[in-house]
């Protein structure tokens, strides 16, 4: 491994681990990295998973120490999405790449509507839903997105936010805290079955880690101590970086391949 290789896997590592943290969609980053340093796309993905678990573990500690992670709710939330984690590590769906990152970049503006349409509706909260106990409705939703998460985990943060905040009534802050110990409680089971059938490259992965932590580090601490409108605001640039990639405005592949000479 060259240290041109090692700089890019640290780099694209904190970028992911930062946004996937505030938002969603970070592995877009890091599976277009592993796969251009050659690694087909199941050992890409497979090996994806190092990095996203450290890095969500990093954000849940945080998160928890700054007292804003509903540690038993989310972690009932969690169950159903393990559950359905291992039955996605193992689906294979043929879907066309193209029509599914068209789709997702669709998704993904939309959910801009809810952040600037009416505020305070969507993501300041309603804490007579977060006072709920967790309804059958809820363990279905999380148990197919544990599924998603299982099979590509691109874009999870994405559907998690959505159903915390519209479905469980979290803020954008609190829901972010929650959706990565949801990410943290599947991500293992998922991760298992990958290493069962050897599609893992500890190098890589281990390596990407470094700057995976460190991005989740930063983006936890920033989401408790700034606030809901930086939350906001983050997910909204987030969101139309990654919908330029979907809808082909730009390649981010092709940014990090010429950074790679390949």
């Amino acid at each position: 491994m060259t240290w041109v290789e090692i700089t890019v896997l640290i780099f694209s590592g904190l970028a992911v681990g930062f946004i996937n943290t505030l938002a969603g969609g970070g592995s877009v980053i890091s599976l277009s990295v592993l796969m251009l340093m050659g690694l087909p796309a199941p050992v890409a993905n497979g090996t994806n998973r190092i990095a996203v678990t450290i890095q969500t573990l990093t954000a849940t500690t945080v998160f928890r120490r700054q007292k804003v992670l509903d540690l038993r709710k989310g972690t009932l939330l969690g169950i159903p999405s393990a559950i359905g984690s291992l039955l996605g590590a193992y689906i294979a769906v043929d879907i066309n790449e193209l029509v599914f990152e068209r789709a997702f970049a669709v998704i993904m503006l939309v959910m801009l509507i809810f952040v600037f349409y009416n505020p305070d509706k969507y993501i300041y909260g309603k804490q007579h839903l977060v006072d709920k106990k967790v309804t059958f409705l809820q363990v279905i939703i999380f148990f197919f997105l544990g599924i998603y998460g299982g099979f590509v985990h691109v874009g999870i943060g994405y559907f998690l936010l959505a159903a915390l905040v519209l479905n469980a009534g979290y803020d954008l802050v609190r829901a972010n805290a929650v959706k990565v110990l949801i990410v943290l409680m599947y991500m293992p089971f998922s991760f298992l079955v990958f290493m069962y059938y050897s599609d893992i490259n500890w190098t890589y992965g281990l390596v990407m880690t470094i700057g995976s932590v460190i991005g989740a580090f930063i983006a936890s601490h920033l989401a408790v101590k700034k606030g809901i409108v930086f939350v906001k605001w983050a997910i909204v640039v987030v969101t139309i970086f990654m919908a330029g990639h979907f809808l082909g405005i730009y390649d981010i592949k092709g940014m990090f391949g010429a950074m790679l000479g390949k």
